[in-house]
């Protein structure tokens, strides 16, 4: 579980964005395009683990990364756990150095979230309900780090992917 600067209070993100107030713990599909020109420089913030430095939520990003699958449509896409109620707010300015956000969505029924509808609080950290998801991506497309290798010339790019796999 990523560190909080405040459970449940005001904290400023290094990043410069602020969560007023943590109330809302909310999973996410996200799916992104790399941008042209990044690849290699995100390879490299991922290899030497400095993707996301200076976030409270850094760990998560790597996590994140290591989850990632590239699909068919070649976007990346990965379950990210969000603990600001509105999403993305601390990580946006990390992950758009380096994507184009396609899509961010809801990954679970709110409906049924356990943290949501009060049950149990905190419960995303731990929480199994994107499970299914989870395991679906893991059955398509290609490990998104294994994408941005290459394609054993050593030309890291996601376009000469070609992947049978079905669509998320």
């Amino acid at each position: 579980m990523p560190r909080l600067l405040s459970e449940g209070g005001a904290g400023t993100k290094a990043s410069g964005a602020t969560c007023s107030e943590v109330t809302i713990i909310v999973r996410y599909l996200v799916r992104a395009r790399v941008k042209p020109g990044r690849e290699a420089e995100l390879l490299e913030a991922i290899e030497q683990q400095t993707l996301g430095k200076g976030s409270v939520a850094e760990g998560e990003y790597l996590r994140n990364m290591q989850e990632a699958r590239v699909c068919d449509d070649e976007t990346a896409r990965w379950v990210e756990v969000f603990y600001c109620p509105t999403p993305r707010l601390e990580e946006r300015p990390y992950w758009e150095r380096y994507f184009d956000l396609t899509r961010v969505q809801d990954a679970h029924d709110r409906r049924k979230c356990r943290d949501a509808n009060g049950t149990e609080s905190w419960a995303c950290g731990d929480c199994d309900c994107t499970a299914r998801l989870e395991e679906k991506l893991k059955a398509s497309g290609t490990p998104f780090i294994e994408s941005l290798r290459g394609d054993g010339a050593g030309n890291v790019s996601l376009t000469n992917i070609s992947n049978g796999a079905g669509k998320t």
